[in-house]
């Protein structure tokens, strides 16, 4: 199973994301920016990989409501509301992240294959 975690400039936020959690067993986790200039573009490949998808803010949600036909259920497409002011690996930013992303990937894996509690 695919996550994907989408912010602006896949810089800060969501590449914190990805190191938080890329090593829980069962999914792979990978982030993309919504700026062209990003190191890794969302891309229509990806979008259409993911299971799910968490953005950070809701012009992100947006955007791949807007541009991509092939994506998971808008109730896979999830806004954390975490705006653009933290630094990568911020304690703030990944208590956040957790709060935020756990109870969604409890829900979605099942009791039977989480193991994020």
């Amino acid at each position: 199973m695919l996550v994907l975690f989408v912010c602006t400039a896949n810089k800060l936020r969501s590449p914190t994301a990805e190191d938080v959690f890329k090593s829980l067993p069962g999914i792979d986790v990978l982030s993309a920016g919504t700026n062209p200039s990003a190191p890794r573009v969302m891309s229509r490949e990806l979008v259409a990989k993911a299971a799910l998808i968490f953005v950070m803010e809701p012009h992100h949600r947006e955007r791949i409501r807007k541009k991509f036909k092939a994506r998971p259920p808008d109730n896979r497409i999830i806004t954390l509301h975490i705006p653009d002011e933290f630094e990568r690996g911020d304690p703030v930013l990944i208590d956040l992240l957790r709060q935020r992303v756990t109870p969604h990937l409890d829900a979605f894996q099942g009791p039977e294959e989480s193991s994020t509690t």
